[in-house]
């Protein structure tokens, strides 16, 4: 008889070799704007990376707020380019924010290599589980404590390989944050309201659009020029 206790519904463990593919779903992304972010302005002024972007769940939410989004991933998914996020060539600074929801076990290093490409910011959209561990308190949290611990109070449903609006989960997940400018000695901590009714929309689940990866020509163009002026 299969076990379905909450205590095994929860973990969701993967081969070492996994691409961990979970999508997001796009209400979560849209919670992050409305909910942890709120009073942070410009953001349509500023650049963004996505580079854990699979077939652009999150990627196209972030759209609806930044200027400019680049979107990667380590494997092709039919959205964005391709490219492994760990050794690819973005240089310190090169964009405003990084946002994702990184392979979990390799979060941590997603993590470190977002705060040096960032100059505002990062945002991660991790499992609650994550900030357990005395290691990676040691390594990550105690030396550069993140600004905002926002916990979902609703849960975050994530099935592996698809987008699906019935499913369901006892997994808990958390928008962890670091500001650039506001390093505080202990993180804010928030809750993320119920608000899945008011930012899920039909078309979140529609099929996928073609891509073109920062939008349109006069915003290639614009990042382009930003890239050459950094010296990437």
């Amino acid at each position: 008889m299969q076990n379905t206790s909450h205590a095994v519904m929860a973990q969701r463990t993967e081969a070492k070799d996994s691409l961990d593919d979970f999508p997001t779903p796009p209400w979560a992304t849209r919670a992050l704007i409305e909910h942890v972010l709120p009073n942070l302005h410009g953001f349509e002024h500023m650049t963004c990376l996505e580079p854990a972007c699979g077939a652009g769940h999150m990627a196209k939410v972030l759209k609806e707020h930044f200027s400019i989004v680049h979107a990667a991933d380590v494997h092709e998914y039919g959205y964005g380019g391709v490219e492994d996020f760990l050794f690819s060539p973005h240089m310190p600074g090169s964009f405003d924010w990084v946002i994702t929801n990184p392979p979990f076990r390799l979060a941590e290093d997603f993590i470190a290599r977002s705060l040096e490409i960032a100059r505002c910011g990062v945002a991660i959209l991790a499992r609650t589980v994550f900030i357990e561990s005395v290691g990676r308190y040691k390594r990550m949290f105690e030396p550069n404590p993140p600004s905002i611990f926002a916990q979902f109070t609703e849960r975050v449903p994530m099935v592996k390989g698809r987008l699906d609006r019935k499913a369901s989960t006892a997994t808990g997940y958390a928008w962890i944050v670091w500001e650039k400018e506001n390093q505080p000695s202990h993180p804010k901590l928030a809750w993320v309201p119920p608000c899945r009714r008011a930012l899920e929309k039909d078309t979140d689940y529609a099929a996928p659009e073609p891509h073109v990866n920062v939008g349109s020509s006069q915003k290639r163009q614009a990042f382009d020029e930003q890239q050459e002026f950094l010296g990437i």
